[in-house]
């Protein structure tokens, strides 16, 4: 067991939950595997890890995660309108539908469909957990460092 407190260029195995606020699961490694990752890669977005920041091994917290410390809060002009044209025919466009959308640097960039109304298709780009508070729990592991990419 690793006795480093988590920080940049650590390597942390734990577990975690995130939850809405009324405890439905959205995720979760509880049940599985537990989660390796190197603080600062990316997988974990930077404000989750933020709240690791100082735990040990054995350590386990829950912490409730604003809006703004999350996925952001709901920015109305991250919601557009299409016309159905835009889309290929045989394209299912209907509430809830996720679609790949490339934007100006050619990055993929997923949009839901909102609304389908006539020839008007209303397509949310916000996060879908934008403008949630959520519950994350945290289980940690282990804390070691990290070996540096060479």
């Amino acid at each position: 067991m690793g006795q480093f407190a988590v920080d940049k260029g650590t390597r942390v195995t734990l577990n975690f939950a995130l939850k809405f606020e009324d405890g439905q699961e959205i995720d979760s490694t509880f049940d599985k595997s537990p989660a390796t990752l190197d603080i600062g890669d990316e997988n974990l977005p930077e404000n989750f890890e933020a709240y690791l920041f100082g735990m040990t091994a054995g350590q386990t917290a829950r912490f409730e995660v604003p809006p703004e410390k999350g996925f952001g809060q709901h920015n109305p002009s991250n919601v557009q309108m299409f016309k159905r044209s835009d889309f290929g025919a045989d394209m299912v466009l209907e509430p809830g539908v996720m679609i790949s959308f490339a934007d100006a640097r050619q990055s993929e960039l997923p949009g839901v469909v909102q609304r389908v109304e006539g020839d008007q298709v209303t397509i949310d780009f916000n996060h879908p957990l934008a403008g949630r508070t959520l519950i994350f729990d945290v289980e940690i592991i282990d804390v070691v460092l990290a070996r540096p990419a060479h």
